[in-house]
């Protein structure tokens, strides 16, 4: 069982660590917001990650994966969150900056609301996810399969905390100017995922 748990973790952590717009923006949180602020961005995707992680445990990717125009909705709506938060990113102000690093503004409901959308409305996350999770916990034994799906969730939630956490670390290094760089950063990032989306999407029209 104990194998099988740091074989789940190992996957999680292959599928969570490469850069996304997830991770960009869960690190931008700790960033400008500090901790323990950030903290509601750690919860709030791995909350979701968990249930994007335990629906694929449940077999929902083999469902998905069956939807006609399923994949080409989720990267149309992926797509426009992600020029969405790009832009917001790429139009920010030393002024917002300061005042995102004051707790008293910082909206705990617009954090969990744009954390859950770019955890759920993330095509990736939801067809390489829910799908491959999926997938290799139905191929696990029975009595391993509890054990596989805590690792993959594990890694989801320590993951998140280590960006928070350094990110917050990184903070008092930076000024308002510096971390107004960063966020515009962010939006560049974000717009090239939502082109890569677009691109997929061109392809799965083609």
């Amino acid at each position: 069982m104990t194998a099988t748990y740091f074989t789940g973790l190992l996957l999680g952590f292959g599928l969570i660590i490469p850069i996304g717009a997830q991770n960009v923006f869960i690190f931008s949180q700790g960033l400008t917001a500090g901790m323990p602020r950030a903290l509601w961005a750690v919860v709030a995707a791995g909350v979701c990650d968990t249930i994007l992680i335990v629906l694929g445990a449940v077999g929902a990717g083999v469902l998905i994966s069956s939807v006609p125009g399923l994949r080409e909705i989720l990267l149309v709506g992926g797509a426009g969150l992600l020029i969405y938060l790009g832009v917001s990113s790429l139009r920010a102000k030393v002024k917002d900056e300061e005042e995102a690093a004051d707790p008293d503004v910082v909206s705990v409901r617009g954090v969990l609301f744009k954390t859950a959308s770019v955890s759920l409305f993330n095509p990736h996350a939801i067809l390489d996810t829910v799908v491959i999770i999926g997938a290799t916990i139905a191929a696990q034994q029975m009595a391993d399969r509890m054990a596989f799906t805590f690792g993959a969730v594990t890694a989801s939630w320590v993951w998140f905390l280590v960006l928070a956490v350094g990110a917050a670390m990184l903070r008092q290094f930076l000024t308002p100017r510096r971390r107004l760089w960063f966020d515009r950063v962010s939006g560049l990032i974000m717009l090239f995922f939502a082109g890569l989306l677009l691109f997929e999407l061109g392809k799965s029209l083609a």
